[in-house]
């Protein structure tokens, strides 16, 4: 299996930083992709942004151009990069990584870490 523990998570005023880090332990080696999520209070879960074993990205169109998925392969960490927050970006980050063959997909999530902006 996988372990997956987020941190970084905090509050910061609109216009601010954060970066949020996935420390990832276990079967590492059976992990396709990894990806960032959120949830707002009320409100369905969605993907943020993803990157995959080659490196490819993608974001939701909301946070494109500001925020920025990475993954340490060396360390074993992956990272959002939180730039130009908005009120609008605040919920519970959640970390993710789809593992296993073709056949045998499995998705293993992490906590979450709280992410607050204030106008």
């Amino acid at each position: 299996q996988v372990q997956l523990v987020e941190s970084g998570g905090g509050s910061v005023q609109a216009g601010g930083s954060l970066r949020l880090s996935c420390k990832f332990s276990g079967s590492i080696f059976s992990i396709n992709s990894m990806s960032w999520h959120r949830q707002a209070p009320g409100k369905a879960r969605e993907l943020v942004a993803q990157i995959n074993k080659l490196g490819g990205t993608n974001y939701l169109g909301a946070v494109r151009g500001r925020f920025d998925i990475s993954k340490d392969d060396r360390n074993n960490v992956l990272i959002l990069e939180m730039n130009n927050l908005k009120p609008e970006d605040s919920g519970v980050y959640y970390c993710s990584a789809v593992i296993g063959p073709l056949v045998d997909r499995q998705t293993v999530w992490g906590q979450g870490t709280q992410v607050a902006v204030s106008s």
